[in-house]
C-alpha cells in the first residue's frame, strides 16, 4: 500500500511540475525570485519534449506501481495521462515538437506580460 500511495504522490508531483513549467512565469508576480526556479524547470520541460526524452519521474512512478503490484505503463507521463485527452491519436515526434515549441512560446508571452505589468506598477 505505501508503494501505491508513493506512486500517486509522484503522479501528483509530476502533474504539478508540468503546471509549473507551463505557468510558472506567473509566480513572478508574487515572488521576484521565482524565475530562478521556473526557468530551469521550463528549460527541462522544453528539452524533454524537443529531445523526445523522458522525465525521471515516469520510471520512478512505474517502478513504484510495479512494487505495489500494479501495472506500469509504456511511454511518458504526457503520453499516458494527458495525450489521450488532448491528442487522442498518440504521441508522435511532431506532436512532441509542437508541445515543446508551444511551451516556449507560451512562456515568452507570459514573461513579456509579467514584465510589462511589473513596469507599470513601478511607474
Amino acid at each position: 500500500m505505501p508503494d501505491a500511495f508513493l506512486a500517486s504522490l509522484v503522479l501528483l508531483l509530476h502533474f504539478l511540475f508540468i503546471l509549473f513549467a507551463l505557468f510558472g512565469a506567473l509566480t513572478t508576480l508574487v515572488w521576484r525570485w521565482a524565475p530562478l526556479l521556473h526557468l530551469p524547470a521550463l528549460a527541462w520541460g522544453i528539452w524533454v519534449e524537443l529531445a523526445r526524452g523522458s522525465c525521471p519521474l515516469t520510471p520512478l512512478e512505474n517502478s513504484l506501481r510495479r512494487a505495489a503490484g500494479q501495472a506500469g505503463y509504456e511511454g511518458g507521463f504526457v503520453e499516458h495521462y494527458l495525450l489521450s485527452i488532448v491528442y487522442p491519436g498518440g504521441l508522435t515526434p511532431r506532436v512532441q515538437t509542437v508541445l515543446g515549441v508551444g511551451l516556449a512560446v507560451l512562456n515568452v508571452a507570459l514573461y513579456a506580460w509579467v514584465i510589462r505589468r511589473m513596469r507599470r506598477r513601478r511607474a
